[in-house]
């Protein structure tokens, strides 16, 4: 699974569910995303040879400015047991597999804008999705 997150609001603008990062899926993904001014990953060499239009990509070598896309994914897993391992949670079914994962990006982005809104309130994800 590969995640773009906004760092002001942590929403997540992109995502893809595919087995390999290789160049193809990663460009069109970039393509599809909404546009940034920054943008940051990590040493994976593929997203040397990404365009980033009308961007400048930036790779770190530490988690300085990628904590916030590390968190996310770690919500991901916490929230999608299908996504930590491939035992009996993995769903077998590709078609399941990204309905839960849009309807997950459906709730936390709201959640998100939310907390953004109102930020003296809680903002439980079980309540942004049955309100």
């Amino acid at each position: 699974m590969i995640t773009f997150v906004e760092r002001k609001t942590s929403c997540i603008i992109g995502w893809c569910l595919t087995q390999e990062r290789d160049e193809s899926t990663l460009q069109a993904l970039l393509d599809k995303s909404p546009q940034a001014v920054w943008y940051y990953s990590d040493l994976f060499v593929t997203y040397k040879s990404l365009i980033y239009t009308p961007g400048t990509h930036t790779p770190m070598p530490d988690k300085s400015e990628t904590f916030r896309v590390e968190g996310v994914n770690a919500e991901l897993r916490h929230y999608l047991k299908r996504l930590v391992r491939k035992t009996r949670c993995f769903s077998k079914c590709i078609q399941a597999l990204r309905r839960t994962v849009k309807l997950f990006v459906f709730a936390w982005n709201r959640r998100q804008l939310y907390r953004q809104q109102y930020p003296d309130y809680p903002a439980y994800l079980i309540q942004i999705v049955y309100p």
